[in-house]
């Protein structure tokens, strides 16, 4: 299981400062969603190091960086705000039993059936909306308090700033990869600032701006084990159930799929049931240790897979290295210039956004280039399992259309003078009317004969069909009969189970998608 360095292509270098990267881009990130939350930033900053530390150990995709996300906090922030940051715990070790319990029912393989499109709008979705948040960092407040634009030379320093990191980290593979890109970024970037004196903000700048606290710090101790303060009674378990659904689907939707992206990157594959298991017991683990949960971040995830992490240890040591920030190094991140980080996040949205797909649009079918962009709306506007939610169904959808006009059926005489309509394609309830369509009753003959040697039925609404058509030639007194249809299907006929004609040699077996056999 802890396979930290067991594979070739790992390398514990690139590990290590990959880690390290990632570490420094985790601080702003969560801090800024423990506000979103509602909760003191120290609650976001002990759910990045143990969610990260957790599921980089036990979790099924090596290289992907886990901690607090904006995707969770928007869930968590209404259950802080009417019931109190113990309830919030409470909620988050409920939302770590339900994922484990997802993992062990293995319903981590579901993410499979998501649908390219859907992915693509995911991708594109995700990144506008990191794109969107970084905008923030452009504001400042005035003396009244209001938040404003940036103005006049602090902008202008801002810009540049942003630009050399996002330059520094574009140039410096063409010339070495010794070490990660953004790393030396976010360095070059931090020393040219303090050594300049140039007045733009940092990140103990955005955090007191955001508290309120002209002494707020980044220093902290090691996170306590406390039983949230809750009343153990059904009442409380009432409140805090349908959060930790909400927050138990957000997580794996999102984590799940980021592996998928990494996936399909790094040519490998991860294990998405093993993945529930590890993120839940990161969440189960840190409701009883006053965070507030959490689950894959992309962002950070392609700053490691770009900055060469591939292995168990580039999350380890991400983690490790935001808890030493936190014991001992406050006072080193507490000076790194917003712009730096604003840059390395930039780039991360240039390279996450699918460019292919826009130019993808006139060349796919107008169903799937809907689905990309009503998924990567939804992305924005929504959130992320809203957004796949949505993606899915209306897929589901799409497919269904276009399968209902695949079935039709060839006629003929046979040699005893009855009509024999020999259907082909799927029988189930988009394809009903077409199916309907076919057969003729009043122009028939007396004997008639359904073949579905090369179709299916499917479901209720097939089988209801069925009975339907029966009843349609029985009210003109002609004779009805059904070939090669499975056994289930003559088991569930209510009207025309006598009409079917058995053969035990060529008829198929296959179940049909009924809850009288459930």
């Amino acid at each position: 299981m802890f396979d930290l360095f067991r594979r070739s292509q790992y390398s514990v270098k690139n590990d290590v400062l990959s880690g390290l990267t990632v570490a420094l881009a985790l601080v702003p990130e969560a801090v800024a969603f423990a506000f979103v939350a509602k909760v003191d930033p120290m609650v976001g900053l002990y759910a990045a190091f143990m969610v990260g530390l957790i599921t980089s150990v036990l979790g099924g995709r090596p290289g992907m960086i886990s901690g607090a996300t904006g995707a969770m906090a928007v869930v968590m922030v209404a259950l802080v705000v009417e019931h109190g940051v113990e309830y919030l715990f409470a909620a988050v070790v409920l939302t770590g039993v339900i994922q484990i319990l997802a993992g062990v029912f293995k319903l981590g393989m579901f993410i499979r059936m998501v649908p390219y499109p859907v992915m693509l709008g995911f991708v594109n979705g995700l990144a506008i909306v990191i794109f969107l948040a970084q905008l923030g960092q452009f504001e400042v407040k005035s003396a009244a308090g209001a938040k404003e634009w940036m103005s006049g030379p602090m902008l202008y320093w801002m810009l540049a700033m942003v630009a050399l990191t996002m330059a520094i980290i574009h140039f410096l593979p063409k010339f070495t990869k010794a070490i990660p890109a953004s790393l030396v970024a976010i360095l070059t970037v931090t020393a040219i600032v303090i050594f300049l004196d140039i007045p733009i903000p940092s990140v103990i700048d955005y955090v007191r701006s955001e508290s309120n606290d002209m002494s707020a710090t980044l220093a902290g101790g090691l996170p306590t084990f406390s039983i949230p303060e809750v009343p153990f009674t059904w009442e409380t378990f009432k409140i805090i159930l349908p959060y930790s659904l909400i927050l138990a689907a957000v997580g794996l939707i999102e984590s799940l799929l980021t592996m998928s992206l990494i996936d399909e990157i790094t040519e490998t594959r991860g294990q998405g049931n093993r993945e529930c298991i590890g993120q839940g017991s990161a969440n189960f683990v840190n409701g009883f240790f006053g965070a507030m949960g959490g689950c894959a971040m992309i962002g950070q995830s392609m700053i490691n897979i770009n900055s060469g992490g591939r292995g168990r240890l580039s999350g380890i040591t991400a983690a490790i290295a935001l808890l030493l920030f936190i014991l001992v190094g406050s006072s080193w991140i507490e000076s790194i210039p917003l712009a730096a980080l604003v840059g390395v996040m930039f780039m991360v949205v240039l390279g996450t956004f699918e460019w292919a797909s826009i130019r993808m649009v006139n060349k796919v079918p107008k169903s799937d280039a809907f689905i990309i962009v009503l998924v990567s709306a939804i992305t924005v506007i929504a959130d992320l399992a809203i957004a796949v939610i949505v993606g899915v169904i209306v897929s589901a959808l799409v497919f269904a259309w276009k399968q209902a006009k695949k079935i039709y059926a060839t006629k003929t005489i046979d040699e005893n003078g009855s009509k024999v309509y020999k259907v082909h394609g799927p029988l189930f309830f988009g394809s009903i009317r077409n199916f309907q369509d076919i057969f003729e009753p009043k122009d028939d003959p007396q004997d008639v004969i359904v073949d579905f040697l090369d179709a299916r039925a499917y479901d209720h609404s097939a089988i209801e069909a069925l009975d339907a058509l029966a009843e349609r030639y029985q009210r003109r007194g002609k004779t009805l009969h059904y070939r090669h249809l499975s056994p289930e299907c003559k088991l569930l006929l209510d009207k025309a189970g006598d009409l079917v004609e058995v053969n035990l040699i060529e008829d198929p077996d296959y179940h049909v998608a009924d809850s009288k056999l459930a």
